[in-house]
């Protein structure tokens, strides 16, 4: 694909864009500029969490993942329901690969249904889809 078929095919669903390296970044560009990037590390976290291997470095993570998004006033928090936060809390001590599986859900919902349609309405994707359609056309029509 072309970068400008890539960064059309965004818009297709938040799944793309979150497997595209160019689309995470310009994603959480934007929700930096929302103030609401926690969001999207705390889905990366995850993801990375889930492919860990050693029982050791399971506890250690969640630990991690627990402190930065999960625990009253972490410096990440993410907004998730008490019932979530909960049953996280009790679980944290014997930490298992989908401990967080709720957690997660939560917030890709979130994150597809609220953050992602106001990232494809925001001034900075229109600029970049407008910017690679651009740089398209004149590499196919150099009199442009």
């Amino acid at each position: 694909r072309s970068n400008a078929e890539e960064t059309m095919a965004w818009s297709e669903s938040v799944d793309t864009l979150l497997a595209n390296k160019d689309g995470l970044a310009a994603f959480r560009a934007f929700l930096k500029s929302e103030f609401s990037e926690e969001n999207v590390e705390f889905w990366l976290a995850c993801e990375d969490f889930k492919k860990t291997k050693s029982s050791t470095k399971i506890a250690s993570k969640a630990q991690k993942i627990y402190s930065d998004f999960i625990q009253a006033d972490a410096p990440k928090e993410i907004n998730i329901d008490f019932h979530t936060k909960t049953h996280i809390s009790q679980n944290i001590s014997e930490p298992t690969l989908s401990c967080f599986d709720d957690a997660q859900r939560l917030i890709y919902s979130l994150m597809a249904k609220d953050s992602f349609p106001r990232f494809l309405r925001s001034e900075a994707y229109k600029e970049l889809a407008k910017k690679q359609n651009n740089g398209n056309q004149k590499r196919w029509f150099p009199f442009l």
